[in-house]
């Protein structure tokens, strides 16, 4: 499987946005500059956010975009699904209910159904917050090591 630069691009966002202190609004210009992303990329992602209620828009000098909850509450899982849709492996598993005529007598759907439920153990246990604890801690290594920013 692989993600598309769409949920990457997003996963970045959302975990600068999560590393912001309480209060503080980010432009799209700022992230793009901080994460080396494209801002026209991102402006065509921040909607999905937004329209899904993970991210809200703050008019106004001060203006930008912060998290609604708190980095615990979204997992790594919600913030691809909602930029990706589905996740499973294969086309066949993206609707349980309308699954291909062959499946009951495929071999390989219960290796998919593994595979999916492999990503999905990793993905909806692993939250924003983890991710910003593991962002803060490598900062201060690259800090202390005199790398800066590596």
């Amino acid at each position: 499987m692989k993600l598309s630069a769409k949920s990457r691009y997003a996963l970045h966002l959302m975990l600068e946005l999560a590393m912001q202190e309480e209060g503080v609004n980010l432009s799209v210009k700022t992230v793009a500059e901080s994460r080396g992303i494209s801002e026209k990329y991102l402006e065509q992602i921040i909607p999905v956010l937004v329209r899904s209620g993970l991210v809200r828009s703050v008019r106004g000098a001060k203006g930008g975009y912060r998290l609604v909850k708190n980095p615990e509450e979204y997992t790594v899982g919600l913030i691809l699904r909602t930029v990706e849709g589905s996740l499973a492996p294969v086309s066949c598993m993206d609707d349980k209910v309308n699954q291909c005529a062959r499946c009951k007598a495929c071999v390989t759907l219960d290796l998919w159904e593994q595979v999916d439920q492999a990503i999905s153990n990793v993905v909806d246990h692993v939250t924003l917050a983890d991710l910003v604890d593991k962002q803060r801690r490598l900062d201060a290594r690259c800090r202390a090591s005199g790398r800066g920013n590596c």
